[in-house]
């Protein structure tokens, strides 16, 4: 199979064709032959950190987690699928496991379900990490129906998506974002936008909450921007943040009595624990998406196998408009 191969990692690393032999199917595995995979920050972050980052792969690493495409080939023990199925996944792309920039993948089968019917291979490719990642951050924190929900990040690859799971379990929502374009999709998806940019937190807090503060925020943000989601959350709320890795006095925290749910979602592929929970959420998003409920945004320029140096540069340079997704 033809695949697209890093030789060396750093920012300078470049994509190269290379053939590979086709995939067998082990047990519990599946051999899926690749339609679409899309580009995710922890993609790049590999490539340009390698070795610094403990879930990379050994060189000659082929990266890509996400994808989407059809069942080849079955291996032992595996009942829940059957050739000719369409399906997708988050399943490689880190430390031993084969990533999706590829023909074909051995996926591990309890990290897979069917596609969405009423998805294409672009978009469904588009959904996995990102939806994981969502519907794992809202449960965790307990959102449920009247509750009030902020997501920062309200336009961002699984920002969007945790807008449209938050309204889904019934919640209100609010989400920040910037710029008209990113308002509008905000405001599309059914949430109520905030411009970060002009409105302070206690103005918006007060606007949509009535100065209480929100039962749960959703921070896909991260960094510094956690001081603003435990400023916005309620006392005694909720705050799932998918980018922890900051260093801050919890304080203001303690004396709201607030719940910290950090959220990430490889856990389960790199240390081989849980995985079948990505099966059962990715079925449980595959019915949400088919009752019309929820979509993915793709961006709309079209990148080939040989055009993924173009697709890690679009995402990087931050003038996506959704998620980059790459045609096997």
């Amino acid at each position: 199979m033809k695949a697209m191969v890093l030789n060396t990692y750093g920012p300078e690393a470049q994509f190269e064709v290379a053939e590979m032999p086709d995939p067998v199917a082990t047990p519990g595995h599946v051999v899926v032959k690749i339609a679409a995979s899309s580009v995710n920050t922890v993609d790049t972050m590999i490539r340009n950190m390698g070795a610094d980052l403990p879930l990379s792969p050994p060189l000659p690493a082929v990266l890509g987690m996400d994808f989407a495409g059809t069942v080849n080939a079955i291996g032992d023990g595996v009942t829940a699928f059957s050739v000719g199925d369409e399906v997708y996944g988050c399943a490689g792309g880190l430390m031993d496991l084969q990533g999706t920039l590829a023909e074909y993948i051995n996926a591990d089968a309890s990290l897979i379900a069917r596609k969405p019917t009423s998805l294409s291979m672009r978009e469904a490719a588009a959904l996995p990490l990102v939806g994981i990642t969502a519907y794992e951050g809202l449960t965790r924190a307990g959102v449920g129906e009247g509750q009030t929900v902020l997501v920062q990040g309200g336009a961002g690859g699984v920002g969007h998506v945790a807008v449209q799971i938050a309204k889904q379990l019934g919640a209100t929502v609010s989400a920040t974002g910037r710029g008209a374009d990113q308002m509008a999709l905000i405001e599309e998806l059914g949430a109520r936008a905030v411009d970060f940019t002009s409105q302070k937190v206690e103005d918006y807090v007060a606007e949509h909450t009535d100065g209480a503060g929100f039962d749960v925020v959703f921070d896909s943000v991260g960094g510094v921007n956690m001081v603003n989601s435990i400023a916005a959350t309620k006392l005694n709320g909720h705050v799932a943040s998918t980018v922890a890795m900051v260093e801050m006095d919890l304080t203001p925290a303690h004396f709201k009595g607030l719940s910290l749910h950090v959220v990430f979602m490889l856990i389960p592929m790199m240390h081989g624990v849980g995985r079948q929970a990505h099966g059962d959420i990715l079925r449980t998003l595959a019915d949400i998406a088919d009752e019309g409920a929820l979509k993915s945004v793709v961006d709309e320029r079209n990148f080939s196998l040989a055009d993924v140096g173009a697709a890690h540069a679009l995402l990087t340079n931050g003038n996506a408009v959704g998620k980059v997704v790459v045609e096997v």
